[in-house]
């Protein structure tokens, strides 16, 4: 069993022994340490909570509910929702904060609670690091009888989060509808399962074939989205003859697009095509993680602005972007964070900014992604003994690469003209991932063979 505590919340395996997974008491321990930190941070005593479709939900739902109540806390309940409609609806109540239950991409056995500010953004490193204490400590004071917090269900944020987007500038529901798109939809069996296919409808989108959208949480395949799950949802797009395929993760921050030849448009570039259409309107600074690829630099800078890069991690890439008053920005794994609407990884703002960026294209999906750079990006990484300090292994590839453009914002990263190498400790297993990308698969393997090659011989 596996319970991983960190900034952006409590991860785990559900079952199992008390501290070594998810348990019923772990989850209110941690349930009530965010609530008292909530409560200290602003004074308000009111949580949102929503939480994704996988079978552990509902048990979790029950625990958090009633922790929180304990505390004090009133809670709206938005029941099945997405981690954006939370982050949503958290300011818009006036909350101190709100949790999401979802383990996105993690298989079925895990269960999360991620950890919102009142700002409905994810709470950063301090924060995170207080509410890791006050569970350590177990500094949390629960409420009188007649003090216990109440509970509001609100279903109404599904429609509140659809009208927001509706209403963007850069979101043309009448270019949408009038290409009348054929679209296939792998929402694997969780909450996209609800909100795509509303979304498509208010798009103006009259042909939608669904695939795994019964939100039960028995997920079809492994859940992220990633081209070796999706290949029934490219061989339904190839069978209708459909326009594109569209793909999320349980929790709805995560997008990936099939073409209509049945080949992956690549996870990497959802936020490359999005930024693209996003700068031929609003000019701006944009930002991804130093992980993400380098198309994002080139589709910012052909369209004469400034690409910035932050650490590995949401929380760092929105203070990056507040920092340099980025116009669109997120990760290469799908996310696309659009601050017109807020800042966090959005799967459906996504869809509508993409959808409207095809219909004015005029062309296919894959004359689309044929427009782009054509990046490669290899992952890899090396084991090491738990005692190596990897921090100074990394010094000494950085001194032995020092005459070429570097970073050290996280971990290192190298450049080599459009090729890139970056070298990132885990947080959680005496590991370094190398991440390498190059105009091809064999470039982008080669750098890291080099790599890795100059590691091993720095340890021997």
């Amino acid at each position: 069993m596996t319970l991983i505590k960190s900034i952006s919340g409590i991860r785990g395996t559900i079952g199992g022994t008390v501290g070594e997974g998810l348990t019923p008491l772990d989850i209110v321990k941690f349930t009530s340490a965010y609530g008292t930190w909530a409560i200290n941070k602003t004074g308000i005593k009111k949580i949102v909570l929503g939480r994704d479709a996988r079978i552990s939900g509902d048990m979790v739902n029950n625990l958090v509910i009633g922790t929180l109540q304990g505390l004090g806390i009133d809670v709206i309940d938005l029941g099945l929702s997405t981690t954006p409609t939370v982050e949503i609806a958290v300011p818009a109540e006036k909350a101190a904060g709100g949790i999401i239950l979802t383990a996105s991409h993690n298989p079925k056995q895990w269960n999360a609670l991620k950890l919102l500010n009142a700002d409905g953004e994810f709470i950063n490193d301090a924060e995170g690091k207080a509410v890791l204490e006050i569970a350590e400590n177990s500094d949390f004071k629960y409420a009188e009888v007649n003090d216990l917090g109440k509970v509001y269900t609100d279903k109404n944020y599904l429609k509140e989060h659809i009208d927001q987007i509706l209403a963007l500038p850069l979101v043309d529901v009448e270019a949408i509808a009038k290409a009348d798109f054929k679209i296939v939809i792998d929402c694997v069996n969780s909450t996209g399962g609800i909100f795509v296919p509303a979304l498509l409808k208010a798009l103006g989108v009259k042909t939608v074939y669904e695939l795994f959208c019964e939100p039960d949480g028995i997920f079809p395949h492994n859940p992220e989205p990633l081209p070796e799950n999706l290949t029934a949802l490219s061989k339904e797009v190839l069978q209708k003859r459909a326009d594109l395929g569209i793909a999320v993760d349980p929790d709805v921050d995560r997008l990936c697009f099939v073409c209509e030849d049945g080949n992956m448009f690549g996870e990497e570039y959802t936020l490359v095509a999005v930024a693209d259409y996003v700068l031929k309107h609003t000019p701006g600074n944009t930002v991804s993680n130093l992980s993400s690829t380098r198309a994002l630099r080139d589709v910012t800078e052909k369209a004469g602005c400034e690409y910035h890069a932050a650490a590995v991690g949401e929380v760092n890439v929105v203070t990056k972007m507040k920092e340099v008053n980025a116009i669109i920005g997120g990760e290469g794994n799908g996310g696309v964070i659009y601050p017109e609407l807020h800042y966090g990884r959005d799967a459906l703002v996504g869809i509508a900014l993409f959808l409207t960026h095809l219909a004015k294209f005029g062309r296919s999906v894959s004359n689309l992604r044929s427009t782009y750079p054509g990046y490669f990006i290899s992952k890899n990484k090396i084991t090491l003994t738990p005692d190596m300090d990897i921090d100074a292994l990394l010094l000494k590839v950085e001194d032995k690469y020092k005459k070429q453009p570097y970073s050290t914002i996280d971990g290192l990263k190298i450049e080599f003209d459009k090729e890139w190498v970056h070298l990132r400790r885990s947080n959680t297993e005496p590991i370094i991932r190398i991440y390498s990308e190059g105009n091809s698969e064999t470039v982008a393997n080669n750098l890291a063979n080099k790599i890795i090659a100059d590691i091993k011989e720095i340890l021997n």
